[in-house]
């Protein structure tokens, strides 16, 4: 049975998810992760992603329902708030638009090779707690 649950679990794994993008550093214990996103990794490639878009007309089946649009698009709810940053809305109840800019997949998913770079355990930032 597909709950809930078994959702959150799958998608908390996916690189694509902005909790994933948070900032994580080594310390002697692991990797810790902290809980909010980086937004600086969007903030960075904003212009990217945008000429990297698709503009489609906004439906109303997607007023207040990000994650809905995002389904449909990448058939995952994770890049809802992707979508809404991109599109410069800050409140769920703001998204209500004309138009609605549509990052391309294959190009969210070169923008995270900057937040993942192949580096050695050695080289990442150590927190000695």
């Amino acid at each position: 049975m597909f709950t809930i649950d078994i959702e959150a679990k799958k998608n908390k794994l996916m690189p694509t998810s902005l909790d994933y993008m948070g900032i994580s550093y080594k310390n002697v214990k692991g990797n810790v992760t902290f809980p909010s996103p980086s937004f600086w990794l969007l903030e960075k490639h904003l212009f990217f992603l945008a000429a990297n878009s698709t503009k489609k007309t906004f439906e109303l089946k997607y007023v207040m329902r990000p994650d809905y649009l995002s389904y449909d698009e990448y058939n995952t709810v994770i890049l809802a708030p992707l979508l809404m940053y991109i599109n410069g809305v800050f409140c769920i109840e703001e998204f209500n638009l004309n138009e609605v800019i549509i990052p391309k997949l294959s190009y969210i998913s070169e923008i995270l090779v900057d937040k993942f770079p192949e580096l050695s355990p050695d080289e990442l930032e150590v927190v000695n707690w």
